[in-house]
């Protein structure tokens, strides 16, 4: 039950994406646009914000003990 409720949580901080794709905390440029990443708890949400238009490609979700750098383009 808590980890359905962990999962729910953490895909609707996602969508929140979809109307504000800069909300985020840029880690790096990419040739692609703009590694960023939110928070959910204890957990991250990487993404990619792609340069020139509002998409976004989520790239995984770490828990904040987890190097993610390792795990990132």
């Amino acid at each position: 039950m808590a980890a359905a409720q962990v999962a729910d949580g953490i895909y609707e901080k996602a969508q929140m994406l979809a109307r504000h794709p800069d909300i985020g905390t840029r880690l790096r440029q990419v040739a692609e646009g703009e590694v960023r990443f939110i928070l959910y708890g204890h957990y991250r949400i990487a993404y990619l914000r792609h340069a020139g238009n509002d998409l976004i490609d989520i790239i995984g979700v770490f828990h904040g003990a987890l190097d993610m750098d390792k795990y990132l383009p």
